[in-house]
């Protein structure tokens, strides 16, 4: 049996030799695009959200058979549309995987959900409290 030539694997000078595009060279190929150099924007404030009013965010079980329900109300709320209140219930059933409905100026989530529904409120403007129990 003949013996097997052995590849070098010590990353030495017989690799470089074996580059099949070591020959290549870009003579008479045309000129690519040049790279454009990012401009460094101004810096401009950070404009904070306007804060829309404080929302207090309850547990509440009495009246419901039983069942948990998260209620979210207070003067924050009173001074929004009912588009708008439409919409966020509709974020916080989607986020919460659960029922929800607008009752007047007050939000009702069905179950134990303050905390998500504190952090979305948040991130629409809102100071958020938590109040009862």
């Amino acid at each position: 049996m003949a013996k097997k030539d052995k590849l070098p694997t010590d990353g030495g000078q017989s690799l470089s030799s074996d580059n099949p595009f070591g020959g290549l060279s870009s003579a008479g190929l045309p000129a690519g695009k040049p790279v454009p150099q990012p401009v460094p924007n101004p810096v401009t404030p950070v404009a904070q959200a306007k804060k829309k009013g404080r929302v207090d965010i309850k547990r509440v079980k009495a009246g419901r058979g039983g069942k948990t329900v998260t209620l979210c109300e207070g003067e924050g709320l009173l001074h929004t549309g009912p588009q708008e209140l439409e919409a966020i219930i509709k974020t916080l059933k989607t986020r919460c995987g659960t029922g929800g409905v607008v009752k007047g100026k007050t939000l009702e989530i069905q179950g134990d959900l303050r905390d998500t529904v504190a952090a979305e409120l948040e991130k629409r403007g809102y100071r958020v409290v938590f109040a009862g129990g």
